[in-house]
Formats: C-alpha cells, structure tokens, sequence
C-alpha cells in the first residue's frame, strides 16, 4: 500500500484506480523529495555535486582540471578562496596551509629584518603548488619576499641479491664443432647465490 493511501478515508483503498493513482503519486512525491534533498545539497560546498563546484569555481575565476584533480581537492580550494578574508597573520597563514595540505606538513617562517616569508613544505600533489602559491600571494604582504623550500621526508631502502647463471660453453677447437649449426654456448638455469 502507497504512503498516500493512508490518508484517503477505508472507501478508497479498495477501488484499483486510487490504488495506482496513489502509487504514481508516490513516485513523483518521492521524486520531488530527492530533487528538494539535492538542492540544498548543493547550496554547501562540501555536499555539492560537481556541476555545482565547476559553476562556483567559474565565480570565483578558477580554471580547473578535472582529469588532474580530484573532486574532493576542488572543494578545498573552494573552501580555501572562500575564507581567505583579512586579517592576515603568520598563525592564519599556518591554519590555513594546515586546513589546505594536512596538520605539520608546512612550516611558516617571517625574517622581519630582512622582509623574508619562507614555507618550508612537503606537498603530497602537484596540484597543490598552484593552490598554496595563489593562497600566499593573497596573504602575505608585499612588502615581504616569498621563499618555497620543499622538504622531502621519504627514505630509498637499498637489497641486495646475486645472481647466477652457469653457462657451457660449445665453441671448442678442433672438434667436431660448426659455425651456424651448433650454438656457442647452452645456457643453464638462473640460481640466486645471496
């Protein structure tokens, strides 16, 4: 029985037409409900569908790839434009940076002497370079001079392994050896030695 049909007064719920009216009407209603649900959906964008997020990178003048970046990147960028309001300090450049890569992966740094702003970073994605770079330049003031140093944290771990591969050689002189039927040498089976 549809949701509908138990308004209708006892009469009704018999009669084979009001039972497939409600039915339809229950699909549209539920239809109508969906859509309502997405719409404001789509007024956040941390819900919004990615229609929604190009429109409102569109605004904001963002060129975005989307064969290169993600979705969810997109959305912090957004978030990130959005909240990059004055008043700029070195501890909102830091939480914003935090907000934008991740908690500790960048290092704020001002030399007020020498009107020097050093980041000092490990950035997880290509992408990002752009981001971090728009968001600095929007913040810091002109007066300053930026310095990107990136910081790499990863280690190479290095094996070793020997190999060996016994070969016999057939080119023996004077023997019954021939040039084109025999071959110079058999190879035998690859055997690890370390």
């Amino acid at each position: 029985m549809s949701k509908l049909m138990n308004y209708l007064p006892e009469h009704f719920h018999e009669i084979k037409e009001m039972k497939e009216l409600t039915r339809t009407e229950d699909e549209e209603i539920e239809a109508i409900a969906h859509a309502v649900r997405q719409f404001l959906d789509n007024q956040f964008v941390t819900t919004a569908q990615e229609w929604v997020i190009k429109r409102r990178e569109d605004m904001v003048g963002i060129r975005a790839d989307s064969a290169v970046e993600t979705l969810e990147f997109r959305r912090n960028r957004l978030i990130n434009r959005y909240s990059t309001r004055p008043p700029f300090t070195v501890r909102y450049l830091q939480s914003r940076l935090d907000s934008l890569i991740g908690q500790g992966v960048a290092k704020v740094e001002v030399d007020g002497q020498n009107f020097n702003l050093k980041i000092t970073m490990g950035v997880p994605d290509a992408a990002y370079f752009k981001e971090i770079e728009h968001t600095v330049q929007i913040v810091k003031p002109a007066n300053l001079v930026y310095n990107q140093a990136t910081s790499l944290a990863d280690r190479v771990g290095l094996e070793e392994h020997i190999w060996k591969t016994p070969l016999t050689r057939m080119t023996r002189l004077s023997t019954t050896w021939k040039l084109g039927s025999t071959r110079f040498a058999n190879r035998g089976k690859e055997v690890q030695v370390k």
